[in-house]
């Protein structure tokens, strides 16, 4: 168990996070922007130091005035808990969100919040039960959906908000609320995108799965609602030659004008010259947000001229390269969630009394947030609606061409 805390002087300013329309929009993205171009704030123990008591005139023993278990209360700052995995196999990624939860603390001054990072490898349970017992009023994670179904009726019971790192829309509702980014939207936006290009019929390639699952029912609803026609969705088993053998069958269908594959950048690449010696060079390939969590995946040739939906990396761009700067390695992708729920408790935390339960309906502001992944709001089933924009691989680079809505429309 690890604590971040800041103190600043009082009353420095906090950045406006919740959005309306597209201008006020842009000014909070703007604000976002400043918060990780400016100066950091230097971490300094919270709280002065109790002078001693006055030493007792006799020479008699004092009564025991009992010690409280757990952390010493804070009565200044709110308590939130961060439950990532800070050890074992998604120790880096866990500890990436951690780092970025930190950097979120000094970038916006936040002198309300008190952030302790609680290890989920180690239990998921026991963490959620330390976390509750030392005082958090709101959970950030886990990351992992089968530790949010763990932590979830926990933090209900004592009712603590969770807001997960996961992308499992089964585990939202009830208190607890989804950040992660959904197959489901990143799919529709590209279909749509791609059929205002003209594309009316579709394929798709899925691997088997819950995600597969997923992202089965969000194509063949997408398409049907932009008007297209899936003429072929062919299932596959994550194994040595299961997504080749899928695309030769789906090339029994061909041709089609676009394809789904609903898997990362490497399997993409590695399919993509199956598909196009079926369907023909000029078939679209169509990604989702898996493809935005690589680093690398403009630079491979066999994707060019894809498209993909994802959140923004304008900002994320510049956030990575100060995350470089101060940890000295590159961030994961994920990491952004991590900075931005911070950013989120931030802006709640304004209008937040101290000692009071955290104000959950604020969650649920039909005019929703905004942060270094952009725009985005929480529906009534917990789970986070994006601003998707459209991007495309292009010559070894990453093009946006279709930019995210400046705004929710009801």
């Amino acid at each position: 168990m690890t604590e971040a805390g800041l103190f600043v002087q009082p009353g420095a300013a906090h950045p406006a996070l919740r959005i309306g329309g597209g201008k006020r929009l842009n000014r909070t993205l703007a604000l976002a922007a400043t918060l990780f171009l400016g100066a950091c704030q230097t971490l300094v123990p919270r709280g002065p130091t109790e002078a001693p008591p006055p030493r007792p005139e006799t020479t008699a023993p004092r009564p025991s005035t009992g010690v409280e278990p757990g952390l010493p209360r804070d009565t200044a700052r709110h308590r939130i808990a961060l439950l990532v995995p800070l050890s074992g196999t998604n120790a880096g990624v866990g500890q990436s969100i951690a780092n970025a939860t930190m950097m979120a603390l000094l970038d916006s001054q936040a002198d309300t919040v008190r952030i302790t990072n609680y290890d989920t490898a180690t239990g998921a349970a026991a963490a959620a039960q330390k976390a509750i017992a030392e005082g958090a009023q709101l959970i950030l994670g886990p990351l992992l959906s089968e530790d949010v179904r763990i932590v979830a009726p926990i933090a209900r019971a004592a009712k603590v908000p969770v807001i997960s790192f996961s992308n499992d829309t089964g585990v939202a509702g009830g208190g607890t609320y989804l950040m992660g980014y959904t197959p489901a939207q990143s799919i529709e936006r590209v279909v749509e995108y791609a059929r205002g290009r003209g594309v009316t019929t579709f394929a798709g390639l899925v691997p088997n799965g819950l995600y597969g699952e997923r992202a089965s029912t969000a194509f063949l609803r997408a398409v049907e609602g932009a008007g297209g026609q899936v003429v072929s969705l062919q299932p596959y088993g994550r194994v040595a030659g299961g997504i080749a053998g899928a695309a030769q069958r789906l090339n029994a269908k061909a041709p089609y004008d676009a394809v789904l594959i609903a898997d990362g950048g490497a399997a993409a690449a590695a399919t993509a010259p199956v598909i196009k010696r079926g369907s023909g060079a000029n078939t679209r390939l169509l990604g989702t947000e898996l493809w935005n969590s690589e680093s690398n995946i403009a630079a491979r040739p066999t994707l060019n001229g894809a498209w993909f939906a994802s959140v923004s990396n304008t900002l994320y761009r510049q956030y990575a390269t100060k995350y470089r700067t101060r940890y000295r390695s590159a961030p994961y992708r994920l990491s952004s969630l991590g900075y931005d729920a911070v950013l989120l408790t931030v802006r709640i935390a304004r209008d937040w009394k101290m000692n009071a339960p955290f104000p959950e309906s604020r969650l649920r502001a039909s005019d929703g947030f905004a942060g270094i992944d952009g725009a985005f709001r929480f529906g009534r089933d917990g789970v986070a609606q994006r601003a998707l924009e459209v991007q495309e691989i292009r010559d070894g680079t990453s093009v946006t061409v279709s930019p995210a809505p400046t705004g929710f429309g009801d």
